[in-house]
């Protein structure tokens, strides 16, 4: 019999929690969006990093390397002085991005009340 492709969540040993902690993070969520948003154009690091409030040049450097290794992104380097450096969604990166969206909508739409539950408790 041949192994399932797919993930067990609750298997402790699984690569599928890996995966989650990478994508779940907002600066994931939200160059992800920009790249959707510009495809099928390329969009230069530079304006990455100003379309993102407070993200830092090593953070989204970081999530940039994390998309591209994980095939959800691609990289292209301008030989110029100094390198422009562009970047695109693959097809499995925009396929994430519709569920990215999901996840987007809902934390924008339920806010208030993850708000007024915080502030139920205490916190």
């Amino acid at each position: 019999m041949t192994p399932s492709p797919r993930g067990d969540l609750f298997d402790p040993a699984c690569p599928t929690r890996r995966l989650l902690d990478r994508i779940g993070t907002k600066w994931t969520s939200m160059t992800v969006k920009i790249l959707a948003e510009a495809a099928p154009d390329e969009v230069r690091f530079a304006n990455l990093r100003r379309r993102i409030p407070g993200v830092s040049q090593k953070m989204l450097s970081v999530t940039l390397q994390s998309l591209v290794r994980d095939g959800l992104a691609t990289r292209r380097v301008e030989a110029t002085v100094p390198p422009r450096v562009h970047y695109r969604l693959t097809a499995l990166g925009t396929s994430l991005e519709s569920a990215l969206a999901v996840l987007r909508t809902w934390a924008e739409e339920h806010m208030a009340d993850v708000d007024q539950a915080n502030q139920k408790s205490g916190r």
